[in-house]
């Protein structure tokens, strides 16, 4: 096998690049880096089929960790403190010690390339700027979810539910509160998720006046590796319903802290949400334009990955447009966007603010045969437009099962969620509880 290029960063690699070079073997370095751009930028040159960080020589997140992956490099990390390859584990990162000697370290690096191309991740092969998402699959299907090395299993492995929609306010995130408050009215642990990074506004409807966007410190703590089930909950806002109880993780305050919700911290944030919730409600934004294409730094964050993210993730995805002559057709050429930028998305769609005013005498009859003719698949929910009900809920700062329980909206929700909208909520989850 011919030697294997190899770029290093940080002093403590001196020695260890040395003894390499003198093996005269299977690996040879081509570059030492001064800081971790200068080592991103020569990974993505693709001279290189592997990567020497020492821990010490910058901070190495998630995200800088995805950007080699994608790069088809493999990355090798020199690490001796014992937080340090704890936190490498939580990453999924490959570790060796400083002492060791550059034989082993020359095998260890073979190893990680063997690794990497067993998984078709050469050089060039993929890149996760073209794919907002690729890091959570492959994080995911390595097994990496728990900490390379790991033997621990999620306490559940929950399912992960989004609501998306063109833009024009078509009801997405009434729809996501909703249909997370009657999962919890049933009995299931539920984290809601204001991942839109345009208009979050789950906190303000639920009129939570906690300023420290959730959502950004839990993907802070993912870019780190410090992310687990016990500080996920800890980031989560706990919004107690007389029928139930939410986690919410609350969106950006501000619509330019869009920066702190990246798409790899992201995708860890969802799979860690799985072990700690039967059922994750997340309220996407409406883009889902590839901006990546649009920018000449290749380093720089992906406003739309959240989205994109969160669609490839989700186990259902709810398209909610709305029910009148703009929303429909908007609706209409969202999903067929859909469909080539997440083509594993298979949506459910969701009709929104139905009334005679706007879609004819049988408004229902009237859009489905319109549907028919011009839009994909068919409808899954029709939800009327109870304007009292929705209001009801905005100025009470709740869902719509308190708000307004006995309301043809809130109802139209719950046969959405597949939950009872008739009894009372302590009846619904013994329901639940005796069909398990």
């Amino acid at each position: 096998m011919s030697a294997i290029p190899v770029i290093t960063s940080g002093s403590g690699t001196a020695e260890l690049v040395q003894g390499l070079e003198r093996l005269q073997g299977p690996v040879t370095v081509i570059r030492r880096c001064s800081e971790l751009s200068e080592l991103i930028a020569a990974c993505q040159s693709g001279l290189a089929r592997a990567a020497l960080v020492e821990d010490d020589a910058g901070e190495l997140t998630a995200s800088l960790a995805d950007r080699v992956a994608a790069a088809g490099v493999a990355l090798v990390v020199l690490a001796d403190d014992p937080d340090a390859r704890n936190r490498l584990d939580r990453l999924g990162v490959r570790h060796a010690s400083r002492n060791l000697d550059s034989p082993a370290l020359a095998e260890l690096v073979a190893a990680a390339v063997l690794a990497m191309e067993s998984r078709g991740q050469g050089p060039g092969e993929r890149s996760s700027l073209a794919d907002p998402a690729e890091g959570l699959r492959h994080w995911e299907l390595s097994g990496e979810s728990g900490g390379a090395g790991s033997d621990e299993k999620p306490l559940r492995q929950g399912s992960l539910v989004a609501v998306w929609g063109p833009a024009g306010g078509p009801g997405r995130t009434t729809l996501a509160l909703n249909l997370a408050a009657e999962a919890a009215a049933a009995g299931s642990e539920v984290l809601l998720v204001d991942a839109d990074t345009y208009a979050p506004s789950i906190a303000a409807v639920l009129g939570i006046t906690d300023e420290s966007a959730g959502l950004a410190q839990a993907c802070r703590l993912a870019e780190q590796g410090m992310l687990e089930p016990a500080a996920l909950k800890g980031t989560a806002v706990q919004v107690q319903l007389k029928s139930g109880r939410l986690r919410v993780l609350t969106g950006i305050t501000r619509s330019d802290r869009w920066l702190e919700i990246r798409g790899t911290a992201l995708a860890r944030v969802l799979a860690q949400s799985r072990s700690i919730a039967d059922i994750t409600v997340v309220d996407c934004g409406f883009s889902l334009e590839a901006d990546e294409e649009l920018s000449f730094d290749t380093m720089a964050p992906r406003r739309n990955a959240a989205t994109l993210v969160a669609l490839e993730a989700a186990d259902t995805v709810y398209a909610v447009g709305a029910a009148d002559p703009v929303g429909v057709p908007r609706l209409v050429r969202a999903l067929a966007e859909l469909e080539s930028a997440v083509p594993s998305a298979s949506p459910l769609v969701v009709l929104n603010k139905v009334r005679r005013s706007a879609a004819g005498r049988a408004p229902e009859r009237q859009l489905s045969e319109a549907w028919e003719r011009f839009g994909p698949g068919r409808i899954s929910a029709f939800l009327p437009a109870d304007w009292d009900a929705a209001d009801a809920s905005l100025l009470a700062g709740s869902a719509l099962l308190e708000a307004a329980p006995g309301s043809a909206l809130r109802a139209a929700i719950a046969a959405l969620a597949n939950v009872p909208a008739d009894g009372s909520p302590k009846r619904r989850r013994r329901r639940a509880a005796a069909t398990k």
